[in-house]
C-alpha cells in the first residue's frame, strides 16, 4: 500500500514567493533490470534546503543522480528553472583516495564544466577557486593530498568543488555522513548561508536532525514518495515508523 503524507500548501500571498527550481512529474528511473523510482510528482522550491530522506534502497541518491543529470529517467518529465546546471557533490566515499590530486586541483575540477579538462584556467577561474576555498576554511589545506585528509576536512574541499561551479543548485549526496558534531554543524551553517546568497540546496541525509531543520522534506520509501511538505509534519514518529517497518 502507497503511503503519502502531505502537507497544506501555503496562503497564497507566500505561494506566489515560492517559485519552483526544479519540478518532476510522473518521473520514473533507475538501471538496466533494476527499476528504482516509480511515478513521483513533487518540486524543489527556490531559495530552500530540501532534504531527501529515506531508508537505504530508498531512492535517495538515484533521485539525486537524475536531478545532476548523470541518471536518465525512464520515464515522466524533469523541469529546470534555471540556467545554469546543478552542482552534483556526491558522497566522499565515492572519491578515491587513491587519486594523485591535491586539494587545490580537486576544487578546480568544478571548473572543468566552463572551461573543459584540458584548458588552463582563466584568471577568473582561479578567482573562483579562491573565493570557495577560503569559504570553506581550506585555503591552508590547497597542497595536501586529497587521501591524507579527515573526513570534514575531505567533504568541505567536495563542497568547495560544488560551490565553483557557480551553480544556483547545490546537490549534495550525505554530505555529513560520518563526520564528528562539530564538522557536521560546520557544514550545516554553509548550507543555510548559501540559500541566503541564491543557492538552493538539496541534500541527501540519514541525519533526521538535519532533515528537521530543513525548509522542506521528500520522504522515499521504496522509490516512491511517502511524504513531501515541511519537515514538522511529514518527520513524525508515526510516519517515520510506517516508513522504516519491515518490508
Amino acid at each position: 500500500m502507497k503511503i503519502m503524507f502531505e502537507t497544506q500548501g501555503p496562503p497564497p500571498f507566500v505561494a506566489e514567493i515560492l517559485t519552483p527550481r526544479v519540478r518532476f512529474t510522473d518521473l520514473s528511473a533507475g538501471y538496466p533490470g533494476r527499476p528504482v523510482l516509480c511515478q513521483l510528482d513533487a518540486e524543489i522550491t527556490a531559495l530552500t534546503i530540501t532534504a531527501l530522506v529515506g531508508p537505504n534502497g530508498s531512492g535517495k541518491s538515484t533521485l539525486l543522480g537524475v536531478m545532476a543529470g548523470v541518471i536518465k529517467p525512464t520515464s515522466g518529465r524533469l523541469h529546470y528553472a534555471g540556467d545554469r546546471p546543478p552542482a552534483f557533490v556526491p558522497q566522499r566515499g565515492a572519491v578515491a583516495d587513491a587519486l594523485p590530486l591535491t586539494v587545490r586541483q580537486t576544487v578546480e575540477m568544478g571548473r572543468w564544466g566552463d572551461r573543459g579538462p584540458w584548458r588552463r584556467l582563466t584568471r577568473r577561474d582561479q578567482a573562483t577557486v579562491d573565493q570557495a576555498m577560503e569559504r570553506l576554511g581550506i585555503t591552508e589545506l590547497a597542497t595536501r593530498q586529497l587521501g591524507e585528509l579527515s573526513g570534514g576536512q575531505r567533504q568541505r574541499a567536495l563542497i568547495a568543488q560544488g560551490l565553483a561551479q557557480e551553480s544556483d543548485l547545490l546537490l549534495l549526496d550525505e554530505p555529513a555522513t560520518g563526520l564528528d558534531p562539530e564538522a557536521r554543524d560546520r557544514i550545516a551553517a554553509l548550507l543555510t548561508e548559501l540559500v541566503a546568497d541564491g543557492v538552493t540546496v538539496v541534500q541527501a541525509t540519514h541525519d533526521l536532525e538535519a532533515a528537521r531543520s530543513a525548509d522542506a522534506c521528500l520522504l522515499l520509501r521504496d522509490g516512491q514518495l511517502a511524504g513531501k511538505g515541511h519537515p514538522e509534519h511529514v518527520l513524525t514518529a508515526t510516519t517515520l515508523a510506517q516508513i522504516w517497518q519491515p518490508v
